[in-house]
C-alpha cells in the first residue's frame, strides 16, 4: 500500500460529536424560551429533533448540507407559530457555537501534529464542523465537505473531489475514518483505501463487504502504522 496522502473524517474520528450537538440543542432552547416563548413552547427540544428529521426525510435533495436543512427546520417552527421573521441567522450563530466546541479524543491532536509532517492531509466530512472556530485549520492542506461538493458520503464523489483536490490517485489516498458504511464502504468505492478507526473494538460488519484495508483502535495507532508499516490480512490476501 503506497500511500501519498490522507483524507480524514472530523466527527466521532477526531472527536465524540454528541456533546456538542446536545449542548447546541440545550442553547438553542434557552435563547428560545428567553425571546421566543411560544416557540420554545412548542417545540421542546424533542420535538424539534423530530421536526429536523423529517425535514431531512421529505428533502432528500439537501443530504448533503445539514446547514440549510437546520435553517428550514428553524423556519418551519417558527412559520407553526405564526411568526414569519425568524432571526435564523443569529439561531445559526447559537447552533455553530456550540457545535463547534467540542473536546478532541486525546490521541487527535498529536496524530494530526504527525501526519501533516508526513502527507498532505485533507479532512473530508458530511457535517458542518469550522475547523478554524475549533482551532485546527492548520493541520489541514484542504478541508472537503458535503455542502460545497455536492454530495455526502458514501457517494464516491467526494471522495474523488478529494483525489482531485490533492492531485494524487484515489489507489494512493488512506481514507480515515470511524462510520463503516460512510468512510469505509464509500472510500472503497470511490478506488481510496481505507483505514477503521475502530475505538468499540467492533467486529467488522460483513455485511458491508471486505474489511477495511486497517482496523486501528485510534490514531495514535494508524500513525504508528504509518510510521513502520506491517502488512495487514488483506494486503497479504492481495
Amino acid at each position: 500500500m503506497r500511500i501519498l496522502a490522507i483524507t480524514i473524517d472530523l466527527d466521532d474520528t477526531l472527536w465524540p460529536v454528541m456533546p456538542a450537538l446536545q449542548r447546541a440543542d440545550r442553547d438553542l432552547d434557552q435563547y428560545l424560551r428567553k425571546h421566543y416563548p411560544e416557540v420554545a413552547r412548542t417545540w421542546p427540544i424533542p420535538a424539534l429533533r423530530e421536526l429536523r428529521a423529517q425535514v431531512a426525510a421529505e428533502r432528500t435533495d439537501l443530504a448533503h448540507d445539514f446547514t440549510a436543512q437546520r435553517y428550514l427546520t428553524m423556519q418551519k417552527a417558527f412559520d407553526a407559530c405564526g411568526i414569519t421573521e425568524a432571526p435564523l441567522d443569529t439561531l445559526w450563530n447559537i447552533f455553530a457555537t456550540a457545535r463547534n466546541s467540542v473536546e478532541l479524543y486525546p490521541d487527535a491532536l498529536p496524530a494530526l501534529e504527525r501526519l501533516r509532517d508526513m502527507y498532505p492531509v485533507a479532512s473530508l466530512t458530511n457535517g458542518n464542523a469550522d475547523l478554524e472556530r475549533i482551532g485546527l485549520h492548520l493541520h489541514f492542506a484542504h478541508h472537503i465537505c458535503a455542502r460545497e461538493i455536492g454530495s455526502a458520503k458514501p457517494d464516491p464523489r467526494i471522495f474523488r473531489a478529494a483525489a482531485e483536490l490533492l492531485g494524487v490517485a484515489p489507489e494512493n489516498i488512506l481514507h480515515v475514518g470511524d462510520d463503516p458504511e460512510l468512510d469505509v464502504v464509500g472510500a472503497r468505492e470511490a478506488g481510496l483505501r481505507t483505514a477503521w478507526i475502530n475505538r468499540a473494538g467492533h467486529p467488522w460488519p460483513g455485511a458491508l463487504g471486505p474489511a477495511p484495508d486497517l482496523n486501528l483502535r485510534d490514531l495514535a495507532a494508524l500513525v504508528d502504522w504509518l510510521e513502520h508499516p506491517v502488512p495487514s490480512p488483506r494486503q497479504e490476501e492481495g
